[in-house]
């Protein structure tokens, strides 16, 4: 019996036709959401402790608040331990005295002429000084605050004022001599005398 075996067919490779392969892109768009979450105001605390957060703003607000309060105490005892002692209108004049010497040693004869214009009055712990027109009150307050200071070391008193007033009916009284000065000084304390003649002191 004869079996008939069939020879096998050869594959024309040339009549293949080529297949491209188009890969598929896909388009990425940006999202409006970041890839990195933002770092939270918070910590955890560490493993083994509790899971409460605690916020880092409440933390410095209660650190600045603490802060304000210690400079406020601070403020408060600074203020109540300025030095408030009785004082005379004698002790006054006299160091009201001395600090026009003192200006004209500096040469500041303008402000020590409207200190010696005529004596200030003391009412309390508010010392009232009269000028004779608005032009010698506005050189006057130009150095007020440094008179002020003086007095108020001088006098251990810082509840001291300075209040100036015009009148145009005051007289003025000048001195400008170390003489003059010695004797206006001698009116306010008559002591001066005896000492300038203890010690042969001469003016």
């Amino acid at each position: 019996m004869e079996i008939a075996v069939k020879s096998p067919e050869i594959l024309d490779i040339s009549a293949i036709q080529p297949i491209e392969i188009q890969p598929e892109i896909q388009e990425i768009k940006p999202s409006d959401t970041p890839l990195v979450a933002a770092p939270d105001a918070t910590f955890a605390p560490a493993s083994g402790t509790s899971t409460t957060k605690v916020s880092a703003l409440s933390l410095a607000s209660i650190r600045a608040k603490k802060e304000l309060e210690q400079s406020g105490k601070a403020a408060t005892k600074e203020h109540t331990e300025l030095p408030t002692e009785p004082f005379s209108e004698t002790d006054m004049l006299l160091q009201w005295n001395k600090y026009a010497q003192r200006l004209s040693d500096k040469g500041q004869k303008i402000m020590e002429a409207l200190l010696l214009i005529n004596d200030p009055k003391l009412e309390g712990t508010v010392i009232r000084h009269q000028l004779p027109n608005e032009g010698s009150a506005i050189d006057f307050e130009s150095g007020k605050h440094e008179l002020l200071g003086y007095l108020r070391g001088k006098l251990h008193n810082h509840d001291i004022t300075i209040e100036v007033m015009v009148n145009e009916n005051i007289s003025s009284r000048k001195a400008f001599t170390p003489q003059d000065r010695f004797n206006r000084l001698n009116e306010i304390n008559p002591s001066l005398e005896l000492l300038r003649k203890t010690f042969d002191l001469d003016f």
